[in-house]
């Protein structure tokens, strides 16, 4: 109890009066960090900015006093505290871009004249390679979709939209009954920053889409809302309800319904699309990336898949198993040779 006790104590980074941080901190009582938010609300989504604002909260508590007037000391000083408490290099990496973001603007608006967080050292991030289904798992969540009840209908076009367009949650419950062209197969939705893209979509996509349009989707409007999914009080569908419909739907498939959520099946589309032959540029604008690099991240998901299909299936990759002498089958089982090559013909070696 008492290593529990410490633990939290330096979790938790103390003011420079000593006092802990309370759970809840706001800075927007800081003019000059409420000017900020402000504008930034209005070139960023909602969500970086709640996250913003609750980044310099943090860094307000710590400080005790508005963080316009911080130094680099004062930063590096309050990201010591946060590698000491155990945060993560992304959270790290976040809290960093949030500070030298609101510097930057108080530059642009001549209130200093130096970026204290632009010389920040931070540990360096390790590139996290995605989960994703494999085509016969997403086959089996797309079948656990199946029914002819109103919600039924519903569950099985948002699986079939979120893994056939590689929709993002709030992208998917966001869409309108107007942003579906079914004859031609394409989805108008509009992504981060209010970029407007569209995505084609399967014929098993456009079908279940068509009977839900058609059988489901009137049993559901009992509002006249615009939205094209929606929940069974007429209301529009929200995030949350995407995600419990994705975990009940993944527990009648068999699979880990903690595991299954929508953004596994954004990337899941984008793994099949790149070793089905697709071009990167192409899945980058399916699936509304501005920077290529965000994309080629899946690519190492196919590479890694490759390696696995190959060690499965080639008779020279497969990883020898233990032998027994009461093993009956022990010599008919293919052996890897442990001759070695010359330099030059063994590949790495």
């Amino acid at each position: 109890m008492q290593a529990l006790g410490r633990r939290a104590s330096r979790a938790c980074p103390r003011t420079s009066r000593g006092a802990r941080e309370p759970k809840r901190v706001t800075a927007r009582a800081d003019p000059q960090v409420a000017g900020f938010l402000a504008l930034l609300a209005t070139r960023r989504a909602p969500r970086t900015v709640e996250a913003y604002g609750r980044d310099l909260a943090h860094l307000t508590s710590f400080l005790g006093r508005s963080p316009a007037g911080a130094t680099t000391q004062d930063l590096e000083r309050y990201l010591a505290e946060l590698r000491a408490a155990g945060l993560a290099p992304a959270t790290l990496a976040r809290r960093a871009a949030a500070m030298r973001a609101f510097y930057r603007h108080q530059q642009l608006l001549a209130e200093r004249e130096d970026n204290p967080a632009a010389d920040l050292d931070l540990p360096r991030r390790r590139p996290k390679l995605p989960r994703t289904l494999s085509p016969g798992e997403a086959e089996r969540l797309i079948e656990a979709a199946a029914g002819t009840q109103p919600r039924d209908l519903r569950d099985r076009a948002l699986v079939e939209l979120l893994y056939g367009a590689g929709l993002r949650v709030s992208e998917a419950v966001g869409l309108e009954k107007g942003g579906i062209s079914l004859d031609d197969r394409l989805v108008r939705c509009v992504g981060k920053g209010d970029k407007e893209r569209i995505v084609p979509i399967g014929r098993q996509a456009a079908e279940a889409l068509r009977r839900y349009l058609a059988r489901g989707r009137p049993h559901l409007d009992r509002r006249h809302r615009p939205e094209l999914f929606l929940n069974a009080q007429g209301g529009p569908l929200t995030r949350a309800g995407a995600f419990l419909i994705l975990r009940r739907r993944a527990a009648k498939a068999g699979l880990d319904p903690s595991r299954v959520h929508p953004h596994l099946l954004r990337h899941s589309f984008a793994t099949h699309l790149l070793e089905g032959g697709a071009d990167l540029r192409s899945v980058q604008e399916m699936l509304g990336h501005a920077d290529l690099s965000t994309t080629e991240l899946y690519t190492h998901v196919s590479d890694r898949r490759r390696r696995e299909l190959y060690y499965q299936a080639h008779p020279h990759a497969r990883r020898r198993r233990p032998q027994t002498d009461d093993d009956p089958l022990a010599h008919t089982r293919p052996l890897r040779s442990r001759r070695r090559l010359p330099d030059g013909e063994g590949g790495t070696g």
